[in-house]
């Protein structure tokens, strides 16, 4: 971190931005692995949305927890709102990778 006391400061400075895009990463690919999980599983209509709702809130815990150090404030610009929310492309991608494992396991069903 930053030897600057101010958060706005530290929240700019390079290597937070940096760490900020792998927290980024991590969501997406969290919401990657939880789309093929339900497709594997066969969940269909709101089964499969409550496991998207499960793994943000999972994901959004363990970040809290483990890079944030319960300070989300310090480290990302939204807070804990934005650990939690999950974006539109990774909300997207779910449905893609969802959409697709259903199809290719459950497809003689």
């Amino acid at each position: 971190m930053s030897t600057t006391p101010d958060d706005t400061a530290q929240r700019i400075y390079t290597p937070n931005v940096l760490h900020n895009n792998v927290l980024t990463t991590i969501k997406f690919f969290s919401s990657c692995f939880a789309g093929a999980a339900a497709g594997i599983l066969g969940l269909q209509n709101w089964l499969g949305f409550a496991l998207f709702i499960a793994s943000t809130l999972l994901t959004a815990f363990v970040i809290y927890v483990v890079n944030c150090k319960g300070r989300p404030t310090k480290f990302v610009a939204g807070g804990l709102w934005e650990l939690v929310n999950p974006g539109q492309e990774n909300a997207f991608s779910f449905v893609l990778l969802w959409t697709l494992f259903f199809g290719i396991v459950h497809v003689y069903d």
